[in-house]
């Protein structure tokens, strides 16, 4: 059944024509571009992101704010016009009624992107890592957990981001009921790393079997997101030792930094302390992410 769009969305025309006829479609959010990686890095990646979905088979829909306007679906224009923006925002869910009455652009964070694609009627989701608990005492959690708590989507990642506390991240995803699943693994990801160290207690080898645990879950009336984490490719990750090193220096150098910018200020010394290593493992791992979303999206579609 076809959602009704609301009239506060502006849908591609392609994506508008895959919910209608019930074609695959995932969503991306565009924090990554605006604020999670360099230029033109930025806008290479978020090119390579929409063509990896296309070639399996399912339609991408980059969520963004652009000139007020929400917008689920860019064309090649738009994303050149955001990575090239440096005034552009970063919106979280809070964000958005701002950015929509004062006419601004911004990169929409996983909270904000899954909010939007959710009215849209999307329910598959690819991003790079989520938000969670902050290390240290200041009791900071990101506002992409009490979104996935819910929004009802199926949302692919590679685990929370490593700077984050991971046990405290989990603890708070198993409080509040949303299941976490390891694509072809016992432990969650570190982001970075294959492993976390931190056992999962679901595992799945497939599209079918995500989908089928997903739609479980929601039958059963329980309306969070259902989180499939995603190993980085091998070839690209890094020991979890090496990265917590590199972690300590990034985070040394951000000492001043505070706010919403201060993850995209610390992913970015992390890149140049590590000499390139984490940029290149976070292209690896979001590419692979794409893949398994738009095998998700597809078996959504043919799964009752």
């Amino acid at each position: 059944m076809t959602v009704p769009t609301p009239d506060w969305l502006d849908l591609l025309p392609e994506v508008a024509a895959a919910l209608r006829e019930a074609k695959p479609v995932v969503a991306l959010e565009s924090s990554l571009i605006t604020h999670g990686l360099p230029r033109p890095v930025n806008l290479d990646v978020a090119r390579a992101l929409e063509a990896e979905i296309r070639s399996r088979g399912a339609v991408p829909a980059t969520v963004a704010v652009l000139a007020g306007r929400i917008r689920v679906g860019l064309t090649l224009e738009d994303l050149s016009q955001l990575a090239e923006d440096k005034t552009a925002r970063k919106a979280s869910r809070r964000d958005l009624s701002g950015t929509h009455v004062y006419g601004g652009t911004a990169g929409t964070t996983v909270a904000a992107t899954a909010h939007v694609a959710h009215a849209a009627g999307i329910k598959t989701f690819a991003t790079g890592g989520i938000g969670g608990v902050h290390r240290g005492p200041s009791g900071d959690i990101s506002a992409d957990l009490p979104a996935l708590a819910e929004i009802p989507m199926v949302v692919v990642c590679s685990g929370a981001k490593s700077i984050l506390d991971l046990p405290r991240t989990m603890e708070w995803l198993e409080t509040h009921s949303i299941p976490v699943l390891g694509w072809g693994t016992n432990e969650l990801p570190a982001f970075f790393s294959q492993s976390s160290g931190l056992p999962l207690e679901s595992r799945v080898e497939n599209a079918e079997q995500a989908v089928r645990w997903a739609r479980a879950h929601w039958r059963l009336g329980l309306h969070s997101a259902v989180i499939v984490c995603v190993p980085c490719p091998e070839a690209h990750a890094l020991p979890v030792e090496k990265v917590e090193t590199w972690l300590r220096e990034a985070e040394a150098l951000a000492n001043d930094v505070q706010g919403p910018g201060k993850t995209p200020y610390v992913l970015d010394r992390l890149s140049q302390v590590s000499g390139g290593a984490t940029l290149a493992a976070n292209r690896a791992l979001l590419l692979k992410n794409a893949s398994v979303a738009a095998a998700l999206a597809g078996a959504l579609g043919r799964t009752v």
